[in-house]
């Protein structure tokens, strides 16, 4: 049971890898990404608000921003994939779930204008320091709701296991982007714009070269 779970971890981590991160600037915004959501899991036990604040200000935007920006949404000639299709059967959050929860995440300090006690959980803001932690402590909220929101929906749309596996990979993410994507700031300043080993670096393919593409996987 531990092994099928391993295997099926490391099968979404290939997968989002060769999908998704075929930009050097993605990727190097993943390792920009990864150090900072280290620095916010140990502020997480020493002050959370300041984690929130980083986790959301710096390791999400720079994250999303790669996604968003930098990342290629044509047709993927090494996966034999469309886009749309990639986004259609996508594990976690795509492009459009992603624009829903970076909306709430931008739109949710307006709740604390609106009513400063937030139906009598805050003690009103009194200060811009005052209001920038307590909009932190919503955002808190709102990254683990998303995260808890995606993993009982797979539980419904895919199965349990899938979406333990999906939950461990976003938690476990930061350790694994940094040692994969730890030459991608090097190799951008050389001039390199895409991966060219995506389906050829061991160091990429983790052992799994030679998986059918997106389309095999579903026909």
């Amino acid at each position: 049971m531990i092994k099928n779970y391993l295997e099926q971890l490391r099968i979404q981590r290939w997968d989002d890898h060769r999908y998704y991160h075929h930009s050097r600037i993605n990727q190097s915004l993943h390792f920009v990404s990864a150090l900072s959501f280290l620095f916010a899991y140990v502020w997480l036990f020493i002050d959370p608000v300041v984690s929130a604040l980083v986790g959301w200000l710096v390791s999400m935007t720079s994250r999303q921003a790669g996604h968003f920006f930098f990342e290629p949404h044509t047709y993927d000639h090494i996966n034999q994939a469309t886009h749309e299709y990639k986004e259609e059967i996508k594990v976690g959050y795509n492009l459009q779930r992603k624009v829903v929860l970076m909306a709430i995440w931008a739109l949710s300090p307006l709740v604390l204008v609106a009513d400063p006690t937030l139906f009598g959980l805050f003690t009103p803001w009194q200060s811009a320091t005052d209001f920038m932690r307590q909009v932190a402590k919503i955002w808190l909220v709102v990254g683990g709701g998303g995260l808890l929101f995606r993993t009982v929906h797979l539980f419904f749309i895919r199965d349990v296991e899938t979406g333990l596996v999906w939950m461990t990979k976003i938690l476990t993410d930061p350790f694994h982007d940094l040692m994969l994507y730890r030459k991608a700031p090097l190799a951008l300043m050389r001039g390199e714009l895409m991966d060219p080993g995506l389906h050829l670096n061991p160091e990429h393919t983790l052992g799994l070269i030679g998986e059918p593409t997106l389309e095999e996987q579903h026909a």
